[in-house]
């Protein structure tokens, strides 16, 4: 049999498996339920946080979760029939247990970024933030950009966003914490020259901390924050969408807002 005839009965059998197996596929997804079936038979919305990220989530003094995160999340589960079960879990993680189906969903400041988007769906975004720096002060230094810090040593989130725009600019010496807290004392006590998180924890920082250290520049671009949820659930997505936009509507959403940050912070600025 001549190669060339060989090779095409190789390739018709390769594209009949190929077939076969999105047609398998196809009928799996079709039969598998929408995550909006599941929660609503289950009657809970299991969501996954940090607990350790004030004020957008963490524990009060009588060990109970709160924050802006946590007021959201609770009003969006209600507002979809359902009781709210949170799970904390450390940042690093967060992600990896949506992955792997420990919990339905995320509200912790999820940032909305290309390479999420392909591994997971996002609801409408429900609070916006600048990345900004933060510096001691008595600092004499200026840095306008992430680029003017090319020498010195950056504190941030680990695994966190900004702690992705730190790295990709070369000749920074990035540090990473688990806490905000934990870089906001390195930063007093000049272990580091300057701390970049998102300009509402960078507000709220100041704030509440009486370490001597002020607001810098805002460094990059408006973030969007939202709920990410494993793909393949599209009436999950609508109801969820969907209550976020009567919660937006209605004022509910802007209500706990000013709670936590004196403005409206679930509108893009």
């Amino acid at each position: 049999m001549p190669t060339a005839r060989i090779a095409s009965n190789h390739f018709s059998l390769g594209r009949k498996w190929a077939l076969a197996l999105l047609l398998a596929g196809a009928v799996v997804q079709a039969g598998a339920a929408d995550l909006l079936d599941t929660v609503k038979a289950r009657g809970t919305l299991k969501i996954a946080t940090e607990g350790t990220y004030p004020p957008f989530n963490f524990k009060d003094k009588g060990g109970q979760l709160t924050g802006y995160d946590v007021d959201v999340a609770r009003l969006l589960a209600a507002r979809m029939g359902l009781k709210a079960e949170f799970i904390t879990s450390e940042w690093s993680g967060i992600l990896a247990g949506l992955a792997g189906n420990k919990y339905d969903v995320i509200v912790a400041q999820v940032g909305v970024n290309p390479k999420r988007e392909q591994a997971f769906d996002f609801s409408e975004p429900y609070i916006y933030s600048v990345p900004q720096l933060l510096v001691r002060q008595d600092a004499t230094a200026s840095y306008a950009t992430l680029a003017d810090l090319k020498g010195k040593r950056l504190g941030v989130g680990q695994g966190s966003v900004y702690e992705q725009q730190a790295r990709a600019v070369p000749g920074i010496e990035v540090k990473s914490y688990a806490a905000a807290p934990d870089t906001l004392s390195d930063l007093a006590i000049g272990r580091i020259d300057a701390a970049l998180n998102d300009s509402l924890m960078a507000a709220y920082l100041l704030k509440t901390s009486k370490l001597p250290v002020k607001a810098g520049a805002h460094v990059g671009q408006v973030e969007r924050m939202a709920i990410p949820f494993q793909k393949g659930n599209p009436q999950f997505k609508a109801a969820l969408n969907q209550a976020l936009a009567s919660a937006r509507a209605d004022g509910s959403l802007k209500a706990i807002s000013l709670k936590w940050f004196g403005s409206d912070v679930s509108t893009a600025p």
